[in-house]
């Protein structure tokens, strides 16, 4: 719960050197500059849950599924608590786009639980995953990352799984408009399934994006221009670190295709795990990838360390800020890739 608390503490620490600019701008020294220091200096847990012993009892604690809840509600409040700090006028104009960053990078983080939340099979959770999403005006994710990104990984047919050689740059447009279509086509393919019409309240695309424009309308009643600016800003950082993530989650991995033309199941193989400590707790154990592909119901909470699995050279923090560097990502990622596919290089292709 750590990074909702953040944009508050680090408010504090600027009040209080009387450098509130400068703090504005914390969430990504934290997360880009602090955390993989930390990442490095505590080091790796491969500890995996006993499945008779452990995985029942962890199944129904209670204190996982509130812990995803409790963030939804925080994050409501925190989004409500910015804008107000933001239109307060205490910022200079780097100041300001550096707060706006801030937030968006904890609505980042927020994606991670509510890609958590869509996964599993109660209303409540998936609902309110879906209304997480919608704050980051991005709930198509929900639509197209379980019936799209789940089922197309890494084949060329999915959005969000990057290419060898591919660079971000190349990467990140495609995500985004690829996506946001499939998870249109996707609810229409479900809807005349059911004979029903695509444009009705039955479509939940209709309820989500309605969600998000009814949260911009009221940013913007509220306060005018810098409203409007502060959730659409917030939004844009909080989708674009969702599918940097996404970039790195699958890079360069291909499953093989088989003689019937259909592709091979989906396994730990075919994600690159972590398994840096910190990271894993920031992110609710999402870095171990490759377990929540080959098996999308388990709880964050029972996932598991593949030794199998290829394993990234440092925790997501880290990784992300390599990504933004195309040169030194190819020159880190790209043997390994290679290692990985030694005797078959006509995978690369």
């Amino acid at each position: 719960m750590l990074p909702l608390a953040l944009p508050p503490l680090l408010l504090a620490a600027g009040h209080s050197t009387g450098m509130l600019n400068l703090f504005a701008w914390g969430m990504p020294v934290v997360l880009f500059g602090i955390i993989p220091v930390l990442d490095f200096l505590l080091g790796q847990d491969a500890l995996n849950p006993d499945e008779q012993a452990d995985v029942p009892h962890m199944n129904n604690e209670r204190f996982y599924q509130v812990m995803t809840l409790g963030w939804v509600v925080a994050f409501v409040v925190l989004l409500v608590w910015s804008l107000q700090v933001l239109a307060s006028g205490i910022f200079s104009v780097p100041g300001a786009v550096g707060w706006v960053f801030s937030v968006g990078i904890v609505g980042g983080l927020g994606i991670n639980v509510a890609h958590e939340l869509i996964h599993k099979d109660g209303k409540l959770e998936t609902w309110a995953g879906g209304l997480l999403l919608a704050l980051v005006s991005y709930g198509g994710f929900k639509v197209e990352h379980v019936r799209g990104h789940h089922v197309h990984v890494s084949t060329p047919e999915d959005a969000s799984s990057s290419r060898y050689n591919q660079s971000l740059y190349n990467f990140l447009p495609q995500a985004y408009v690829r996506n946001f279509i499939n998870a249109w086509r996707l609810e229409a393919e479900r809807l005349k399934r059911k004979g029903q019409p695509v444009v009705s309240w039955r479509n939940e695309l209709i309820w989500w994006y309605g969600i998000s424009v009814a949260a911009l309308v009221a940013c913007t009643l509220a306060y005018g221009w810098l409203g409007a600016a502060f959730f659409l800003g917030q939004s844009f950082i909080a989708f674009t670190l969702l599918e940097i993530v996404n970039y790195l989650e699958h890079y360069g991995l291909h499953r093989r295709k088989l003689d019937n033309g259909r592709y091979e199941r989906t396994m730990p193989e075919h994600s690159w795990n972590s398994n840096y400590f910190l990271t894993n707790v920031f992110l609710f154990h999402l870095q171990r990838h490759s377990d929540h592909h080959a098996w999308a119901k388990r709880r964050y909470q029972v996932l598991r360390h593949h030794d199998h699995a290829p394993q990234l050279p440092a925790g997501y923090a880290a990784m992300i800020v390599l990504a933004l560097f195309p040169p030194l990502w190819r020159k880190v990622m790209n043997p390994r890739v290679e290692a990985y596919y030694q005797g078959e290089e006509h995978q690369l292709a």
